[in-house]
């Protein structure tokens, strides 16, 4: 089962790219539901296969089992306690993403630094709060960008992200679009972009000419380009020493394609990414973990633990919050569910019990692991614990291919419960590996799914990305977690099926395989579910198994492992056709990726580790890939330098850099093996014939590697081949001596065939015999090495085994030629003969120095020989037993030795077979022990005395031999002693104790012992009076300390005369206690047979309390007295005066009944009560109260029935009502008056409520009571008693209320929006004639509104009968507002109306567009004439461009004033004001001749116009588009407006701007020559243009904006060769990239410019390098020529001249430019020289060139070596020396006699090299013969 993680809440908002709809009319189609006969049932594999083809479509399918199959839950409800999740169910789907704000907010810095060139200094604010610019940016985004957000008016669902507030005004609307637009509009654009060419780059991949983009190595940490040249960081990788580990497989290796977080600075491969990136992406870059924020992370949040209970009483308190105590439809539930998901109703967290393991919780199945509840019959549970249906029992079925995992992997092979609520959910997911999944729902509410099949998989997550954007890129694996939703109804809308199952419970429902499924819970339920395989799961299980591989996640088994143990174990023809298939595959891969690893150069290789039970999966774990994660079961690569990182065969060349050769090839299976896996499953293959096999065989027999070839030294070898040559070499090994070098040499080189196929079989035998062999020769020779050693007095050592040795000579044939077995033989031989002696004199009878020097000959053999360990046991039991005998004679401790003992050292003798003359000893010994032994027999038969026992335990004190008989003697003996003295002890002052119960315990125990005792006593009868006498003071005690009866104190005394024991204290005070008792028991008897006063009552019980005995008549009394005292509280309601209730607390108040009941309980009372005659009196008052109240109703009944009503206005009617009702409200006074419940006080109330009313209503007849007056006299009617109501004065008033209710609605409904229509008015104003009761006041009104509506008519149909040139604005306005006041409802009001609303819509679109206010009513016409005003002096700038006469004006306000001081571009000769140029101007003023920032950002390309230039309109410009559509949409109008009519002027001018700028950007796309300052000029007259208009045509500025780029581009290149300073290869080709960005022209001047310049550049550098690494096979004079031509080239080529310079410097005598010789320096001149030029072996301490060296009258020697420096000698690499000689060193010269015979010959020579040396001068070369002369002296010196 999914599995989600637990997170910490957040809050948030979600929109998508497509308008989200309400859920509250979801149509998801149903899924298929099936119901199984009992047949069908019996195998749910079989069954599940069955409905396959037609449910899997669909992915999710209900079960309804048959109606006997119902089984018990195991589960003890009272004691089931489980953890809960708290859910969050508003933010599953309306969330913001977890993105960090620090890295949004550093990015977003970096962006306007390269951009924009600031920073954002300030806080942004909104609405007095900080504005967090992350979830803003981030929630624009999840709704498509600013654009769509406009178009769709979506900144209300946007706001929610940034303030928790829901609602928010229009105007906050407004200024959160504006703040976007400010700050956020330009980098979204920028991000889009990278994002795009991010996407273009990923498909494109990284072919070879794009690897210049590659990160190359260098010292410092290195940046990456992205798409604006800005530099980002990589990593850095040196050979020696690596800075940058990758956080995923912490490797520092391959920094090429490493990435650095661009905060953090933590670096990650692009291939250890999840998922994995193509190639580098553009931009900056940052980790997830930079991305995402802790605090805003979002998931199932862990919760307390509830029992069942406590949870059941939330979910119901959940449920009644919601849908109240009535029983809500699932229609109901469903929608209310997605407006909490979608955010319209608010924060709703819900508790869900989810993933409870079922090993830990219990299942709800029954299980024999767990007890069966006693309510369960033990057949019924043991069926269901078998049954296939048993979760339990699911994934282990036949045919089910996950039986083959052992490991309880919780949700897969171990259920998973679910205790559910109402709302809690379980979102979209499928399962994991792609398994199917079994749900049962056990009790409970019903459960709702939504499933989309797994062929929409793909389609569903491009949904989920378009819809929820934010939240993927800052979690790409959001789809792992299982925390969001989303209405199906959106999954609809964009085309992907959705289908829906209601679970009920005792259905099971299925979801199959990659079925993305989701759901919620409609109430408190319980659920179980597991997921399964069966056969035609596999191909879906290796998809699960790649997905886990593309996004470096542990899968949750082994897919291959699977594969391999399945067809291992036994399987049948459903799982063998889709088992075949997988091993195919995966042999196929194995095979592939083996062969290519071989190829590499990977040709070592070793089994993996064997598992420890191969026939199960899970038992062990493997190894992971460091870079996917994915399971290493069949093979894996290793290497040394980490032996702990494991690589997947795809990942090879990611483990490290070191040589194809250092790695190692780990397997499990080889390919030989995998094809007989394949042939095996193949048996089991039904469907297919003998012939489809014998196919499959010859396609395995094809793909062996037979032509693998490999590159080899002279040419090809094949695989085979080689493996031939082995066997060659191998057979002819064991015919040689044997060597473990070469045994080693040649399993070593074995180990790259043995991974292979069948063809290697050959192979494998050979290395097994090998493998022999080398274990034989090894053995034989430290067998051999052993007896050797140890002959040679290493006595330390363990000696060799004999059985060992002739296990290996027993080896035939020889597994090979090893010298070793002759003398292992010779040893063995003499082994075997002393073997012989031993067992000779083992068996016959020896003396101990005959055994004890066979011993010793036995030690001196290097062979151990097993015999002897026998030999030595023997010797040293002789020795032990003699020692023993002596121990036992000369022992005197008493019952020292056992007897036992001494019977066995006497069998012992005959076992050794050896005489000693202790044995006589040993003998007598015993013989003392048995005598000992018959007297103690003989008195333990009959009865024993003390005083015998006493006797005879002195005669035998000193027997050292323990006789058992003797010791239970002395046992009994002490036994008896300690009784009697136990029992003297207890009768020490026992009549005085007080804890009497102790003494009964101990005197009842000696008791016991006493007879138990085997020794006779004589105090044992006197125990028993003293127990009698301790029993008897117990029981006093007892009575004395609680109360007991009186016949018990009678018994108990007696007892205590009987033991003449009566006259202790205890019992004398016993018997003063049972006489008070008896005279209260007297006096009690007395009170009750006469009525006494409550106090002699208390009285009586007040002394029993002072009695410590029970009293028979003490219940009566008291039973007596709380009669009374019940009688009295009850009658208090009755006595104590109240004042009047209201009626509404007279439920509170005592019933009539009850008094009538406690006046008849009175009688019966035994206590003398005052309050009788007081409670009788009461009964009487209400009694003749109800007479009265009688009376009262009468009168009343006779009024309502009266008929004279006339008109209303009957004053005399009125005020009998109003005296009626007085004398009504008096009587219901009096009756509350008496605090009983009488039932004539209600109906006092309804007839006084009925006559207030009938009094109200005929009050309306003199005035127009307002229509909410009315409505409320109309409820109140609805409630008056029907017993008044139906009384012809009521039924007439009811009729005239219900006609005034509907004429004051008509009358009050024409000022809001539910008005009537004219006929309803008539035919009420005609119905008044026809009641009883008349209206007057209200029909006059009625006749008023009806008139004003007529003149209303009139005025609109004059209006709207003029000509629509003709009506006015006002006219319109004036009729809608008459209208609304005065107007029923009809066709000219809605005529009115929408044409007021056509007009208002239209000119509150213009505002929006324009972006002007909405509270002025002339703002839109200003805005207009504003734009207008643009537009011509955006026209007057273009005729400018073209010749036309120019007037002297500012471009800026369009101002001529004289006032003003002006400036004058000296390119364009526009003219500026200063006031208008802003503080910049100050500056320009001063200097000779002023630019304007235009002609500087076009012509001369020196500033940036990205905040926008002088001329820029400031306001918000509309699109050109936008406003034709305004124009061509309400064509409809029916009257004139001004608006419109400037409308269309403007359009006519913005079309004209469009086709001057048009006319100037396709020329300057099109330009290509080298003369750009024309076309430079009108573009800068276009940019003027384009920034003065008030609106703009978004095409025609993007080809602006391009075709400025391509002029500035121009301009670079431009000034690029003609700056002071020559460019380098690098600016070039930057130069040319941008270029190919903006799509230059083949035929354009600059770019031909720069593909030609880099050409030639290239060309000799290339040149150069080779030069420069030729050691000297170029003539030095070439060599300076081409330093010549390189510093002549329009290139900085430093890099490659200082090389070439470097070449041209030359040294030694043969003047050759360095190549990698051995040289030395001179310690005077730093001149270097070869070793060979100057015959120099070894490089002395000091060296002195002959240039230096003085010349010698006399020869002498050469200088001496320093032995020490011949042996410490380095050589290193010579620096360059300087060309000039340094200040001479102070080291002493030497004098070299061998000189002096040379010293003529060679002076002009050595004169003039030291000359010349000595010189500065750039090194040029020196003819070879002016040194030739000098090699003599060379020699010499050497």
């Amino acid at each position: 089962m999914g599995k989600g993680r637990p997170r910490k809440v957040e809050k948030g908002v979600l929109g998508q790219n497509s308008n989200v709809c309400s859920s509250g009319s979801l149509n998801i189609p149903s899924g298929p539901v099936y119901y199984p006969t009992e047949d069908e049932f019996m195998d749910p594999l079989e069954f599940i296969n069955k409905i396959r083809a037609e449910a899997e479509p669909y992915g999710i399918c209900r079960i309804v089992p048959p109606e006997n199959w119902k089984p018990p839950f195991a589960l003890n409800l009272d004691s089931f306690t489980f953890p809960t999740k708290t859910q969050a169910i508003h933010q599953l789907q309306v969330r913001p993403a977890s993105c960090d704000s620090e890295t949004f907010e550093l990015e977003y810095n970096r962006f306007l630094e390269d951009h924009c060139g600031k920073k954002l200094r300030r806080r942004v604010l909104f609405e007095g709060e900080e504005l967090d610019l992350c979830k803003l940016f981030n929630a624009v985004k999840r709704y498509g960008g600013y654009d769509k957000v406009v178009k769709d008016k979506k900144w209300g669902e946007v706001s929610r992200f940034v303030r928790s507030v829901r609602k928010i005004s229009e105007c906050a609307k407004h200024v959160l679009s504006q703040l976007y637009r400010e700050h956020l509009y330009d980098y979204e654009t920028y991000y889009n972009r990278l994002n795009q060419e991010g996407a273009r780059g990923c498909k494109r991949g990284m072919p070879e000419e794009r690897s210049d983009r590659r990160v190359k190595s260098s010292s410092s940490k290195r940046r990456r380009k992205n798409s604006e040249g800005e530099k980002t960081k990589v990593c850095k990788v040196e050979k020696e020493e690596r800075d940058q580990i990758c956080e995923q497989c912490k490797s520092g290796l391959h920094g090429e394609v490493m990435l650095l977080c661009d905060r953090c600075d933590k670096g990650w491969h692009i291939y250890c990414l999840s998922p994995p990136l193509k190639q580098i992406p553009p931009g900056n870059w940052y980790c997830l973990d930079c991305l995402n924020s802790d605090k805003d992370s979002f998931g199932f949040v862990p919760g307390k633990s509830y029992s069942l209970e406590t949870f059941r009483r939330m979910a119901d308190r959940a449920k009644k919050k919601w849908f109240g105590s009535g029983s809500p439809s699932r229609m109901q539930i469903e929608k209310k569910f997605w407006e909490i998901v979608e955010g319209s109703v608010g924060e709703v967290e819900v508790l869900y019990g989810s993933d409870l393991d079922t090993s830990v919780y219990g299942s709800g199945f029954p299980c024999t692991s767990e007890q069966r509840p006693e309510s369960v019959e033990a057949k019924l549970w043991d069926e269901y614990c078998s049954s296939p249906w048993n979760l339990n029992n699911l994934p282990k079925l036949k045919g089910s291919v996950l039986r083959a995992v052992h490991d309880n992997i919780a949700g897969v092979m171990v259920p998973w419960l679910y205790i559910g609520m109402l709302f809690s959910s379980f979102c979209w997911h499928f399962e994991d590996h792609c398994f199917y999944s079994m749900n049962y729902l056990h009790w409970g509410e019903p459960k709702c799914w939504y499933s989309v099949p797994g062929s929409e998989a793909n389609a569903f997550e491009k949904v989920m990305r378009n819809c929820l954007p934010d939240l993927f890129d800052a979690e790409p694996d959001l789809l792992f977690q299982l925390v969001t939703m989303l209405n199906p109804s959106v999954l609809l809308e964009n085309g992907v099926p959705v289908y829906s199952v209601l679970q009920e419970p005792g259905n099971f429902v299925i979801t199959f395989p990659r079925s993305y499924h989701g759901g919620f819970n409609l109430g408190l339920n319980c659920a179980e579910a597991v997921n399964f395989a069966p056969a035609d799961w596999l191909p879906h299980g290796r998809f699960g198994a790649e997905l886990y591989q593309l996004y470096h996640k542990t899968a949750v088994l082994s897919h291959e492992e699977l594969l391999c143990v399945l067809a291992k174990i036994d399987c049948d023809s459903r799982v063998a056709p889709y088992l075949k298939k997988e091993l195919l595959r995966i042999y196929t891969k194995e095979k592939t990726c083996r062969e290519r690893l071989w190829k590499n150069g990977i040709v070592k290789s070793s089994r993996m580790s064997p598992r420890k039970c191969p026939e199960y999966l899970g038992i062990e774990e493997d190894s992971t890939c460091i870079i996917c994660k994915q399971y290493l079961y069949l093979s894996a690569v290793v290497c040394r330098c980490r032996p702990a990182a494991f690589v997947c065969l795809e990942h090879s060349e990611r483990l490290c850099e070191c040589k194809s050769n250092k790695l190692r090839l780990l397997y499990r299976h080889s390919l030989a093996e995998l094809n007989d896996m394949v042939i095996a499953v193949d048996k089991y293959c039904s469907e297919e014939t003998t012939h489809s096999r014998n196919v499959r065989k010859q396609i395995l027999g094809s793909n062996e590697p037979s032509t693998l070839t490999k590159k080899v030294k002279g040419g090809h070898i094949t695989f085979v081949q080689l493996a031939e040559q082995w066997l060659i070499r191998s057979s002819k090994i064991s015919q040689n001596p044997f060597s473990e070098d070469a045994y080693v040499a040649l399993l070593k080189e074995a180990e790259q065939f043995l991974w292979a196929g069948s063809e290697m079989d050959h192979v494998r035998d050979m290395r097994k015999n090998l493998v022999k062999a080398k274990k034989w020769a090894e053995r034989v020779r430290e067998c051999v090495s052993k007896v050797e050693k140890w002959s040679g007095g290493q006595h330390d050592m363990e000696k060799v085994q004999l059985e060992y040795i002739n296990q290996l000579l027993s080896t035939d044939p020889m597994p090979c030629n090893e010298p070793g077995h002759i003398k292992l033989k010779e040893y063995a031989e003499a082994a075997r003969v002393l073997r012989k002696e031993i067992n000779t004199s083992l068996l016959a009878s020896s003396k101990i120095s005959e055994l004890e020097l066979l011993h010793s000959r036995v030690q001196d053999l290097p062979v151990h020989v097993k015999e002897s360990e026998n030999l030595l046991q023997k010797i040293l039991s002789a020795k032990v037993w003699l020692e023993n005998v002596r121990k036992c004679v000369s022992e005197k401790c008493p019952a020292a030795i056992e007897v036992g003992y001494l019977h066995k050292l006497k069998s012992e003798i005959l076992e050794l077979q050896i005489e000693y003359p202790e044995a006589e000893m040993l003998l007598d010994l015993l013989n003392k022990a048995e005598s000992c032994r018959a007297r103690c027999e003989e008195i333990l038969r009959g009865p024993i005395s003390l005083k015998d026992v006493e006797i005879c335990l002195l005669e035998m004190d000193c027997c050292t031999v323990n006789v058992s008989e003797l010791k239970s003697l002395r046992q009994y003996y002490a036994d008896a002693v300690s009784w009697l003295s136990r029992f003297n002890h207890i009768l020490h002052n026992i009549s005085e104790r007080e804890d009497q119960h102790n003494v009964v315990a101990e005197l009842t125990c000696i008791l016991r012992d006493g007879a138990s005792l085997r020794v006779q006593v004589n105090e044992l009868p006197l125990v028993e009076v003293e127990l009698k006498k301790a029993s008897c003071r117990e029981k006093a005690l007892k009575a004395r300390d609680s109360k007991m009866s009186m016949e018990f104190l009678k018994e108990l005394m007696v007892e205590a005369k009987e033991l003449h024991i009566e006259r202790e204290k205890l019992f004398v005070d016993l018997s003063e206690l049972l006489a008070t008792a008896m005279c209260w028991e007297a006096r009690a008897t007395y009170i009750l047979a006469n009525e006494a006063d409550m106090s002699d009552f208390e009285d009586v019980i007040r002394n029993s309390e002072e009695i410590c005995v029970i009293l028979p008549s003490l219940c009566d009394v008291k039973e007596a007295l709380s009669m009374a005292v019940s009688w009295l509280e009850n009658a208090k309601l009755f006595l104590v005066s109240k004042t009047p209730l209201p009626p509404a607390f007279s439920s509170s108040l005592p019933k009539l009944e009850t008094l009538k009941e406690l006046v008849s309980q009175s009688k019966l009372l035994k206590v003398s009560l005052r309050e009788r005659k007081m409670l009788e009196d009461v009964l009487k008052n209400c009694e003749d109260w109800k007479n009265d109240a009688c009376s009262v109703l009468q009168a009343a009944g006779f009024l309502y029935e009266s008929t004279n009503v006339y008109d209303g206005l009957n004053t005399d009617l009125i005020l009998k009502f109003e005296l009626l009702a007085t004398r009504i409200e008096s009587v219901k006074i009096t009756g509350l008056s008496f605090g009983v419940d009488l039932i004539e006080i209600p109906k006092l109330e309804d007839a006084c409520s009925t006559l207030q009313w009938c009094k109200k209503a005929l009050s309306f007849c003199s005035y127009a009571p307002a229509f909410k007056d009315v409505e409320n006299l109309m409820k109140v009617a609805e409630e008056l008693p029907s017993i008044f109501a139906s009384g012809t004065l009521c039924s007439s008033l009811i009729d005239g209320v219900k006609w005034l209710r509907q004429a004051s609605e008509i009358v009050s409904a024409r000022c809001n929006s539910k008005r009537c229509k004219l006929s309803d008015a008539e035919e009420v104003l005609t119905s008044s004639k026809r009641v009883t009761i008349s209206f007057p006041v209200m029909v006059g009104q009625l006749e008023n509104a009806i008139q004003k509506h007529k003149l209303w008519l009139e005025q609109v149909h004059h209006v709207f009968n003029l000509e629509p040139r003709e009506r006015f604005w006002w006219q319109i306005l004036q009729l809608k507002e008459v209208g609304i006041a005065d107007a029923f409802n009809c066709s000219e009001l809605d005529l009115v109306l929408s044409e007021v609303e056509k007009v208002e819509n239209w000119k509150q679109l213009c505002k929006h567009i324009l972006g002007t206010s909405d509270e002025d009513e002339n703002s839109l016409l200003g805005a207009l004439q504003k734009i207008m005003l643009t537009l011509e002096r955006s026209l007057y700038i273009y005729d400018k461009s073209c010749g036309l006469e120019a007037r002297i004006s500012c471009l800026c306000c369009f101002s001529d004033s004289p006032n003003q001081e002006f400036l004058t571009c000296s390119i364009c000769k526009d003219c500026y004001h200063l006031r208008c140029l802003g503080p910049a101007a100050t500056v320009a003023e001063c200097s000779e001749a002023y630019e304007c920032p235009y002609c500087q950002f076009l012509v001369l390309g020196s500033v940036s116009l990205n905040g926008g230039g002088p001329l820029r309109f400031l306001g918000k410009r509309p699109e050109i588009k936008m406003l034709n559509e305004l124009l061509s949409n309400h064509e409809d109008f029916c009257l004139c407006i001004e608006e419109r009519v400037i409308l269309k002027k403007l359009v006519e001018q913005a079309l004209a701007c469009k086709t001057r700028l048009t006319e100037i950007v396709d020329a300057g796309l099109a330009c290509v020559d080298k003369d750009i300052s024309i076309i430079s000029q009108k573009l800068t007259a276009a940019l003027k243009a384009s920034e003065v208009a008030g609106v703009y045509d978004h095409q025609a500025d993007c080809n602006l904006k391009l075709a400025i780029a391509r002029n500035s581009w121009k301009i670079s290149v431009n000034r690029l060769f003609e700056g002071s300073q020559r460019p380098t290869i690098q600016q070039i080709n930057q130069h040319l990239k941008e270029g190919l960005a903006l799509n230059i022209s083949p035929e354009d001047h600059f770019r031909q410019q720069l593909t030609e310049v880099k050409h030639v550049t290239l060309q000799w550098a290339d040149y150069a390098k080779k030069v420069s690494s030729d050691f000297g096979a170029l003539g030095l004079d070439k060599v300076f020529d081409l330093i010549l031509e390189g510093e002549n080239l329009p290139v900085h080529v430093e890099k490659e001249l200082k090389l070439l310079r470097t070449r041209s410097m030359l040294y030694c005598i043969c003047r050759k430019p360095y190549d990698q010789r051995a040289m030395i320096a001179c310690d005077e001149c730093d001149e270097w020289y070869h070793f060979d030029c100057i015959k120099l072996r070894v490089a002395p301490k000091v060296y002195i060139c002959p240039a230096c060296e003085p010349r010698k009258e006399e020869s002498s020697t050469p200088s001496s070596v320093d032995p020490e420096s011949l042996m410490d000698a380095k050589f290193v690499e010579p620096k360059t020396p300087s060309p000039q000689h340094t200040k001479p060193r102070k080291n002493p010269k030497r004098a070299d006699s061998s000189l002096a015979d040379h010293t003529n010959a060679f002076r002009s020579g050595i004169e003039r090299l030291w000359w010349r040396n000595r010189k500065p001068f750039r090194r040029a070369a020196k003819r070879r013969s002016d040194l030739e002369c000098l090699a003599p002296f060379f020699h010499l010196q050497n």
